[in-house]
């Protein structure tokens, strides 16, 4: 029998009919007016042509805009070397190490010194790991077509993140000097591994889910040990004491000493990570002025759900310009692939004109894309200046990235409209926060779930 027959015999068996109702599809007389949009004058063949043999973004361009943008800034913390996350979505790890590392090397006058992404990136994906199979356990009794079942067994693993990840992470783990764990190409090209990670971990939820509840704790370490097995011959192991020689920042040798990753970091940094720093976050879909969290929304089970305090965007200028005239950098993350010029470093609205190429508006608003998907937060960076001009207001910011040297030094610039419009997210030492946004905090956070659009990682 014809396949087609037996899929629609299928259907009326289980009651479901086929609709016959074509009234929603293009009739002749709708496709002669669609086709009129189209009028194939000069000017259309020579936009066609051009469009054929280029890319779309190269030719919508605004090349006026380019001219005399200024790099210069009033109020700028002092970088510390750029990094590269290379072929990872490390940026969050990149970025709140970043922010640390400048803290320790001006606190103790160290010279330049790097933290090992490597080594805090294992445990992350260690914490993942348990995260997941943990959250299969809780959830075992619940079909598999449940909506938190079905978002667990979609999102196994990531190496993307955010924030309470970092401070979670940092808080147990401590930190380690770049070169007591070295970078190994799955740290910097991790889809691999990810990937491996990622087949293991369902099928892992599979069994779990199948298994009587006296053997879950045990089959769970189980896994988790493999889970080890394979960081250690993709990452290396993860040091548990290390030598390590203090200079200054001339270089002149001020001790030697042993080390652990947590006597290293309450030394040298001491932040409290989870308590002395609030998320700031600017979503116009949502109240302003009010606490949420996101369910999952962490690297480890024990970890902390992201938590965020909704603002216009104008307060978290506010509190961003007092803590870079603080000299403080900031975690800051974005939707960095919109309006972007590479090969200048520029971040821009106005870059790219396509509505003259097309013919046509754009037009939705921050509020619109959000609720479409169509812009989220994609990428952390470190915040590190503002331009103010004579009133106080601000012109343009500039972050420091982790992609390596690059334009501006490997520094993105950002015009303020454009930071209106695709800045999401921000972290500030709660010395600058005000006395709204104190008071906001003490609110119980309005918990959203985990397949939110604002879970979206940074990459």
């Amino acid at each position: 029998m014809n396949r087609h027959i037996i899929f629609a015999a299928a259907l009326l068996i289980s009651g479901t009919a086929i609709n016959a109702d074509t009234s929603g599809g293009i009739t002749p007389a709708m496709m002669e007016q669609i086709k009129s949009a189209y009028q194939g004058t000069p000017t259309d063949r020579a936009i066609h042509n051009a469009i054929a043999a280029n890319n779309i973004d190269n030719l919508a361009v605004n090349a006026d805009n380019k001219n005399g943008f200024n790099t210069d800034f009033s109020h700028r913390v002092k970088s510390k070397g750029i990094t590269d996350q290379q072929s990872s979505g490390r940026c969050w790890l990149f970025t709140g190490l970043n922010v640390l590392r400048a803290q320790m090397m001006d606190k103790h006058d160290l010279p330049k010194l790097e933290l090992s992404q490597n080594y805090n990136f294992f445990w992350d994906q260690l914490e993942k790991s348990n995260l997941f199979l943990q959250g299969i356990i809780d959830t075992a009794a619940k079909p598999m077509d449940d909506k938190t079942v079905e978002w667990l067994f979609k999102n196994p693993i990531s190496d993307g993140g955010q924030y309470t990840g970092l401070s979670d992470n940092l808080m147990k783990y401590g930190v380690v000097p770049a070169d007591v764990m070295l970078e190994t190409y799955s740290s910097n090209n991790t889809t691999k591994m990810r990937t491996l990670l990622g087949w293991k971990l369902k099928e892992w939820g599979l069994e779990l889910r199948k298994l009587h509840a006296d053997k879950l704790a045990d089959r769970k370490t189980e896994m988790l040990g493999e889970v080890y097995r394979i960081l250690a011959l993709t990452l290396g192991v993860p040091p548990t004491e290390f030598t390590w020689t203090r200079k200054d920042s001339d270089g002149n040798i001020i001790d030697t000493r042993t080390y652990t990753p947590q006597s290293f970091y309450k030394e040298y940094a001491g932040n409290d990570l989870k308590n002395d720093y609030v998320m700031l976050m600017n979503d116009p879909t949502r109240e302003y002025y009010r606490l949420y969290e996101i369910d999952y929304d962490r690297h480890a089970y024990d970890g902390q759900n992201w938590t965020y305090v909704n603002l216009p965007v104008e307060d978290i200028k506010k509190m961003a310009i007092e803590s870079i005239k603080g000299n403080d950098m900031m975690y800051f993350s974005c939707d960095v692939g919109k309006s972007f010029d590479r090969s200048r470093g520029i971040l821009d609205v106005n870059h790219f004109d396509y509505e003259s190429l097309f013919g046509t508006k754009f037009g939705m608003d921050k509020a619109d894309r959000i609720r479409t998907f169509a812009s989220a937060s994609s990428h952390a960076m470190t915040l590190v200046a503002v331009d103010l001009d004579e009133s106080g207001k601000p012109r343009k910011w500039m972050v420091e990235n982790s992609w390596g040297p690059g334009a501006n030094d490997g520094h993105l610039i950002m015009t303020d409209r454009w930071f209106d419009e695709y800045m999401f997210r921000l972290v500030v030492d709660k010395k600058y926060i005000t006395p709204k946004v104190k008071e906001v905090l003490k609110q119980k956070a309005v918990t959203l779930p985990a397949w939110d659009p604002m879970f979206a990682e940074e990459e």
